[in-house]
C-alpha cells in the first residue's frame, strides 16, 4: 500500500477578523482568508508582486478550542503560520448551480505579530495554548503549562523568563 501526504503550511496576513459560526450539532467553527504575497523583478527590472487568497477553516473539536482561540485573539492584519490539509468541496447553490471551494482545514497556528514580539503556538490538540519561544510540541506537559495561563487570561511574561535561563541539559 502507497502512503500519500496531504499537508499545507502558509505564512499571511489575515484579510478580514475571522467569522465564527457555530453549526447545528453545536460545534463552532472560525473562517478567515488568509494572504499570501510573493514578489519578484520583472525582465525590464520592474519590481511584480502577486497575491493569494486561501480560505481557512478552523473548527473546535473534542480536544481542542482552536476555534475559539482564533475568533479571541485574531483580527484583520495580523500575521500568523498555520497548518493543515487542502480539501475541495463542491456543492449546489440555490439555484442549483455547482459551486466548487478550496479550503485549508487548519490544525496548528502561530500568531506572528503578537504582543512584545512573542509568538503564541496553538494546535487542533492542545489548543488551550502553548507559549513558545520557540515552538514547543503538543504534549501533556505543554497542554498544563499553557491553558491554565491562558484561560485565566493572563500573560506569559514569567514563562518566557524561564525559556531564557542557560541552565537547560539540551546538547545544542
Amino acid at each position: 500500500m502507497s502512503r500519500s501526504l496531504n499537508k499545507v503550511t502558509l505564512i499571511g496576513n489575515l484579510g478580514a477578523d475571522p467569522e465564527v459560526r457555530s453549526t447545528t450539532g453545536g460545534n463552532r467553527v472560525a473562517t478567515f482568508s488568509l494572504a499570501t504575497s510573493r514578489s519578484w523583478s520583472g525582465p525590464s527590472g520592474d519590481k511584480q508582486e502577486k497575491t493569494e487568497w486561501h480560505r481557512c477553516v478552523v473548527w473546535n473539536s473534542k480536544a481542542s478550542t482552536l476555534a475559539d482561540i482564533v475568533e479571541r485573539y485574531l483580527k484583520k492584519g495580523d500575521k500568523i503560520y498555520v497548518e493543515g490539509r487542502i480539501e475541495y468541496r463542491q456543492w449546489q447553490d440555490k439555484e442549483n448551480q455547482t459551486r466548487y471551494t478550496t479550503e485549508i482545514n487548519v490544525r496548528e497556528l502561530i500568531m506572528l505579530s503578537g504582543k512584545a514580539g512573542g509568538s503564541d503556538s496553538y494546535d487542533s490538540e492542545s489548543a488551550g495554548g502553548s507559549n513558545s519561544r520557540p515552538r514547543a510540541a503538543a504534549t501533556d506537559r505543554t497542554r498544563g503549562a499553557g491553558a491554565g495561563t491562558a484561560a485565566a487570561g493572563g500573560d506569559f511574561e514569567d514563562f518566557r523568563g524561564n525559556l531564557d535561563t542557560e541552565d537547560d541539559d539540551l546538547p545544542f
